[in-house]
């Protein structure tokens, strides 16, 4: 999924009793994910632990629409070795897993907790956001079937419950994230090709 959905992806939820019982995040466009798997640019990674003796450290991840935040720490240990000897920036590929965490305003923030981090070409970046707009756009057209009188699946009818009363829910966004990503990888300036076709039309 691209940053912009993951980020609003707040509700991450554990279904059944046992604490081992593996977490998902329910994207606003209807799928509950278990693991995430992100390609971008490493743009910084930084030690923000508190003690000289343990790293925790945060990796900053851009895409085509926003930013990913990851972090590793004793318990990531294959992903921390990564991160050690990665040099950014760096096109890299991750698997991870989403959590969140509250603010003490409120704010639920969402980030990746990795299980394995590689370097890649830009090629890999550019296959994944072509395979990511497919996705995206399938998720969105499969909710807007649902307001057009199709019945939900328990995934969209959660994201809906969850996210369909908030002012600022629109998927709108995320599709048109999703065209400027194509458009990017594609070397097309989006505005200016919009502005061709109104020209035409005229």
């Amino acid at each position: 999924m691209f940053a912009s959905e993951f980020e609003d992806a707040t509700d991450v939820f554990q279904p059944g009793d046992s604490e081992r019982s593996p977490k998902y995040a329910m994207l606003p466009s209807g799928e509950a994910a278990n693991r995430v798997f992100v390609v971008g640019t490493l743009t910084d990674c930084e030690d923000i632990s508190n003690s000289s003796d343990l790293e925790y450290l945060q990796a900053r991840i851009v895409g085509p629409t926003g930013t990913f935040f990851a972090y590793a720490g004793q318990y990531q240990q294959e992903a921390l070795g990564a991160l050690r000897g990665i040099e950014a920036p760096e096109y890299v590929a991750i698997v991870g897993k989403p959590r969140s965490y509250e603010t003490d305003e409120g704010e639920t923030l969402v980030s990746l907790t990795p299980e394995s981090i590689t370097v890649v070409e830009e090629g890999t970046r550019d296959q994944w956001v072509v395979e990511t707009a497919e996705h995206t756009l399938a998720r969105i057209e499969a909710m807007e079937d649902v307001e057009m009188g199709a019945e939900a699946s328990p995934d969209i009818q959660r994201a809906l419950d969850v996210y369909g009363d908030d002012e600022d829910f629109d998927l709108g966004e995320y599709e048109q994230g999703t065209k400027e990503a194509l458009a990017q990888v594609a070397g097309i300036d989006i505005e200016e090709n919009d502005d061709d076709e109104e020209d035409g039309e005229e």
